[in-house]
């Protein structure tokens, strides 16, 4: 059974499609990043897949479980990081994540904060108020809290936005880790770098469609290449389709009159 799973999924917010009949799956062990510009769709399929929204149409399973029906199940069995979170800013990095695993029924939480404050390389900051911690610091921090309860299956948004290059290298080699555990990963970004280093496959989606599945390792003439390819034919595919509409509504507006 794969990890994720959609079919034909789709989000509509008004008249505004967010989601056009999205089909993706995600194998297990898989390093899977979800490739577009901004306001491709990348926030909102991680949300449904999260059970933070219900979609209009399709169906989706995580780990086995729908979203739609047992969200509760399924933030219990995945780690997730939205993009531009941070910890709440009354508390210590160290509240927190005895807050976070508390909720999460853990033992051994203070070994298990030591842990991932050693390799996300902040323990230096762990009784500090997050009011006072940089960016990347409180981004470290919520990084620590998707892992701590050791999930089959981890969300993110963003990976390594604030960090700085050497944290950003920490970063990756962690995620690289993880997966090769035999765990599953499912990241959603608008840097190439970041698709192209990290993922063992990536999706291009645009206009709420995944346009292409690629491996990045097996692109002789690179990501950026086959992104802007496939974005650009996609536009033409939607304008081509939005022409059909009005000139079929001209060409039935005519017959009526």
């Amino acid at each position: 059974m794969p990890a994720v799973e959609t079919r034909n999924l789709t989000k509509k917010y008004g008249d505004v499609v967010a989601l056009d009949g999205l089909d993706l799956t995600v194998e297990r062990g898989e390093l899977y990043g979800l490739l577009g510009p901004n306001g491709s769709g990348k926030t909102t399929t991680i949300e449904l897949l999260t059970g933070q929204r219900t979609p209009t149409s399709g169906s989706l399973s995580v780990l086995g479980i729908d979203p739609v029906s047992d969200p509760i199940a399924v933030r219990e069995s995945v780690g997730i990081l939205p993009e531009r979170e941070d910890p709440p800013s009354f508390l210590t990095p160290r509240e927190y994540l005895e807050f976070v695993s508390d909720i999460r029924g853990l033992d051994n939480i203070g070994s298990r904060i030591e842990e991932w404050a050693r390799k996300l390389q902040f323990q230096g900051i762990l009784d500090t108020l997050s009011s006072d911690l940089s960016e990347g610091e409180r981004q470290r921090v919520m990084l620590a809290q998707v892992f701590i309860h050791e999930p089959e299956l981890v969300f993110i948004d963003e990976p390594l936005v604030n960090l700085d290059p050497l944290m950003q290298a920490e970063v990756k080699t962690q995620l690289n880790e993880y997966c090769e555990a035999g765990n599953t990963l499912f990241l959603s970004t608008h840097f190439m770098e970041v698709a192209e280093e990290l993922c063992t496959t990536v999706g291009i989606i645009a206009g709420g469609r995944l346009v292409a599945e690629r491996d990045p390792r097996e692109l002789d003439g690179g990501l950026l290449d086959t992104f802007a390819t496939e974005v650009r034919l996609d536009a033409e595919r939607r304008e081509t389709a939005h022409e059909r509409i009005e000139n079929g509504n001209r060409v039935e507006g005519a017959s009526t009159r």
